[in-house]
């Protein structure tokens, strides 16, 4: 991930009034527009604001550069690991904006191009229509992923209730093993609405634009003016979804890497080897809690996956069972030796009981507040949650603590 720091005063989100359509663009190019707290709290408040205009009928949602977004930024996390504070205000922000995006009162429209990791996949997978394309502006790849396990942490922003949902196994897959998508892939399976290739891309955004009106129909007119239909290579993960279904459908981590040891020893299935590394590469405790996490996904609601993955994130920078988010932050982008040392190094050192830690329910004061009634939907901001609260206290007896010594200091010298 690249680190280039923001130019002074340079806008994390611009917006842009055209018509009746309001664009909003991710401007972190030099950074691959990670979701920093700033760019989660900016595109809350723009997109509250575009919600509540009667003149705004649809938004348009895009990147700079290389990417939509390759989601957090980890060397943030990373250098924020003894407070954490940043940490939970980022997670709280970033849940907290996924409700909304999911139950959006105003068409939207994703137009991507380039890399679309982790949780910028949280800005793209959720919306009524979602446009892909086969590459970016200077390399000639477009790419959808959920990383996470290689650091040790879980698909979070929603993408238990996302990847839950998709064919047969095939969310279990991608989440576990981080497998990248590319182009018409994704709208094959499901996470994306349209393709359209990449030299039509700025005529279907001037189409877009033109339009005066929020109806279904006629956004998806425009956009199927420039879509294509979608055939996938035949050598595409897509077409191995019965040995995929097969293996991932086993109760547990364990068996699954079993029974993907058995399928790679047969004829034709050099493919499962890779797998089967990235796998073994893995946090085992980030394996064991992505798939618990989706499977229960499957059985919960947009609003409680969002909760429990708000939990899950809390109690793994909170090192609960294991530091492993760090280091994996530290050896796959700080140090970069892509050798961690988990804390827990086989799957079978990962208990149960120790799973049932992280994923136990919080006393409600201290849940993700997501709004319940629509005439509170905006309610439930990090301002008003008690973890600012919290963090105002410390920081307040922080202040404290250095006046009083600086007092001391003082006296000390007189």
């Amino acid at each position: 991930m690249a680190q280039a720091m923001l130019k002074p005063n340079q806008e994390v989100v611009i917006a842009e009034e055209v018509g009746r359509v309001r664009v909003l663009t991710l401007n972190s190019p030099n950074q691959l527009n990670v979701i920093s707290i700033k760019v989660a709290l900016v595109l809350g408040q723009k997109l509250e604001k575009i919600e509540k205009d009667d003149n705004a009928q649809l938004v348009i949602i895009k990147g700079v550069g290389r990417a939509l977004s390759v989601g957090g930024n980890l060397k943030h996390i990373y250098d924020g690991r003894k407070t954490r504070d940043s940490c939970i205000e980022g997670i709280y922000r970033m849940h907290w904006l996924c409700y909304h995006i999911h139950t959006y009162k105003k068409p939207q429209v994703a137009l991507v191009h380039g890399m679309c990791m982790g949780g910028g996949g949280s800005l793209m997978v959720p919306m009524k229509f979602s446009v892909v394309t086969e590459k970016s502006v200077s390399i000639h790849i477009h790419y959808f992923s959920t990383p996470e396990t290689r650091f040790g942490y879980h698909p979070d922003c929603g993408f238990s209730y996302m990847l839950s949902r998709l064919p047969g196994r095939l969310g279990e897959y991608l989440g576990l093993t981080g497998a990248k998508l590319k182009g018409k892939e994704i709208v094959a399976a499901g996470l994306a609405t349209h393709f359209v290739p990449f030299d039509k891309l700025v005529c279907l955004e001037k189409s877009l634009l033109s339009l005066t009106t929020g109806e279904e129909k006629a956004i998806r007119s425009a956009i199927e003016e420039f879509s294509t239909e979608v055939e996938i290579d035949e050598r595409s993960i897509l077409n191995k979804l019965s040995i995929i279904n097969d293996c991932f459908s086993k109760d547990s981590m364990e068996d699954i890497m079993k029974s993907l040891e058995v399928e790679a020893r047969k004829v034709g299935n050099d493919w499962i080897v890779a797998v089967l590394g990235s796998l073994k590469r893995s946090s085992p405790t980030g394996l064991k809690i992505t798939l618990r996490s989706i499977r229960e996904g499957r059985k919960l609601t947009l609003s409680e996956c969002l909760k429990q993955e708000f939990r899950l994130s809390i109690n793994i920078f909170g090192t609960i069972i294991s530091s492993d988010i760090y280091e994996g932050i530290r050896a796959i982008t700080i140090d970069k030796d892509n050798s961690p040392k988990w804390y827990l190094p086989t799957l079978e050192k990962v208990k149960d009981e120790q799973l049932n830690m992280i994923f136990k329910p919080f006393e409600e004061h201290l849940e993700l507040q997501i709004p319940d009634k629509e005439e509170f939907r905006w309610d439930g901001k990090y301002e008003n949650s008690v973890y600012y609260q919290l963090n105002q206290e410390r920081n307040q007896r922080g202040i404290s603590q250095s006046i009083a010594l600086g007092t001391d200091r003082k006296q000390s010298a007189l």
